[in-house]
Formats: C-alpha cells, sequence, structure tokens
C-alpha cells in the first residue's frame, strides 16, 4: 500500500508541476504562501472564465521572495498559462511575491489584495480591547458598494486611527489602492464575495491539512510535495467560484486596463 501512494503521489506530483495550461482561457490567479509542515509552499490557483478552479503548481521557498516566485511564474507561462487579455491577480500583499507578479505579468496583471490579510495586518497594532472595534469598521467600509464611497469610508477610518494608533494608519495607507480593485473595476458588489480576498485559496488549503494534518514525521522535501500535490489535485471536489456568471464582465474590465496600459507605455 504504502509503495502504491508513493507512485500515486510521484505521479500527481509530476502531473501539478508538468500538466499543459494552454487551451484555458484563464481570468484570474490566486497565489498564497502556506506552512507546510516546517517549509514554505507557494501555491497557485487559476480562475477560468467558466468559474472553474485548477491547481496550477506550487514551489518550495523559505520566504515569498521575488526570485524563486518569478521564476515560479514563468514556468507557469511556459506551461501555457496566459494573460494576454489580462489577470486578475488576488494575494496578499507579500512584497516579493507582488514584485514577482510585476516583473512577470507587468501591466497585464490587476492586483487585489486580500482585505482579510490587510484588515488584520491594521488591527494588529492595536491593543486586544479595541481590535474587535476597528475590526468592524475596517469591515464596514470595504463593504460600501463603490470605489468613491469605499474610499470615502476608509479615508476616514484612517483619519480615526492616525489619532489613536499613527502605525496602524501606516499599516492602513501601505497598498491600500490595490484592496479596492474590485470596487474599482465596478464589480465587488457581484465577484467580492470569490476575489475580495484568498479565501478561495484558503479553502483549498484546509483540504490538505486534512489529508496531511496528522503526519507528524517528514522524511524528505520530495515527501512533502508528493503529499500536498495529492491533496492539492482533488479538483473534481472543487465548486465553481460564487458570481461565476459576471466573470465576462470581469474579462471586459480588465481588457480595458490593459489596454489603457498599452496606450501608456
Amino acid at each position: 500500500m504504502s509503495r502504491r501512494f508513493v507512485r500515486a503521489s510521484a505521479r500527481r506530483l509530476r502531473e501539478v508541476q508538468e500538466r499543459s495550461l494552454a487551451g484555458e482561457p484563464w481570468v484570474a490567479l490566486f497565489l498564497d504562501g502556506k506552512t507546510f509542515a516546517e517549509d514554505e509552499l507557494v501555491i497557485a490557483l487559476g480562475v477560468t472564465r467558466q468559474g472553474t478552479k485548477r491547481v496550477l503548481g506550487l514551489v518550495q521557498t523559505a520566504t515569498e521572495n521575488q526570485r524563486v516566485c518569478a521564476a515560479f511564474l514563468r514556468e507557469l507561462v511556459e506551461r501555457g498559462f496566459g494573460a494576454a487579455d489580462g489577470l486578475l491577480v488576488i494575494l496578499d500583499g507579500a512584497k516579493g511575491l507582488r514584485a514577482a507578479v510585476g516583473e512577470v505579468f507587468g501591466g497585464a496583471a490587476q492586483v487585489q489584495r486580500c482585505q482579510w490579510h490587510k484588515r488584520e495586518n491594521v488591527v494588529r497594532h492595536l491593543p486586544p480591547g479595541q481590535q474587535a472595534t476597528w475590526r468592524r469598521k475596517l469591515q464596514a467600509a470595504y463593504e460600501q458598494p463603490t470605489y468613491a464611497q469605499a474610499t470615502r469610508a476608509l479615508q476616514r477610518v484612517a483619519a480615526e486611527l492616525k489619532l489613536v494608533n499613527v502605525s496602524a494608519a501606516k499599516s492602513l495607507a501601505e497598498g491600500l489602492e490595490e484592496t479596492l480593485t474590485l470596487h474599482r473595476l465596478g464589480l465587488f458588489a457581484e465577484l467580492g464575495a470569490s476575489f475580495k480576498t484568498t479565501n478561495v485559496l484558503e479553502s483549498v488549503m484546509a483540504q490538505v491539512e486534512q489529508r496531511t494534518g496528522k503526519v507528524d514525521h517528514w522524511r524528505t522535501s520530495e515527501q512533502k510535495q508528493r503529499w500536498c500535490a495529492a491533496a492539492l489535485l482533488a479538483e473534481a471536489q472543487f465548486r465553481k467560484v460564487k458570481g461565476y456568471r459576471h466573470l465576462p464582465r470581469l474579462v471586459e474590465a480588465l481588457r480595458g486596463g490593459t489596454r489603457q496600459h498599452q496606450d501608456a507605455a
């Protein structure tokens, strides 16, 4: 049984790392680094225009550094992952990962930084007794339906925060505009449930944890990657992203952004 699993999981790992990504109409890319045993794995999950989720690959790295992540993204491109018509990239705001996206995809990618990570990074600067209050304020601001309304609401929260905790206010200001990308595209109400956070990828990783969480001894790096790949490829169980019927509108909005970037260049 053990030998059969080794062979089967090795096939799964090769499939994750080598299968062609060409021919699919990709519209979104989730990227996040996850702790797996004592290592960090950066995992990529793509979404097609039909709303189907597919695991694209993974890379083992000590940190989410730009060089490693850029090489990983180029490998996805070489396997056929395309962004010619524009791409929405959802990530947690890690600087190395964000820089890698810009290096590889340039103006074809519009980044939606995870609102959950932003909110939690901000409240982490505050005393525990104040965190719930500010978490609610930030959540209410982000839930405003339009870009203008959300921007004004967040500016008010930032002004209040500055009186309470300057470090928290600075944390909110850092990369704030990229947390409002869906608002700016006019699709927050329709697609926010799926794309305002990295939760889609978090839920996939929860499935991995169910299958691997009880393992307390890993012999090799290859073993870790085999087990992770075997769990990740349970794609038949993946549901389409919420709001998938609105993805054609996202495609048009992304195309418009790509054309503007090309004209500016």
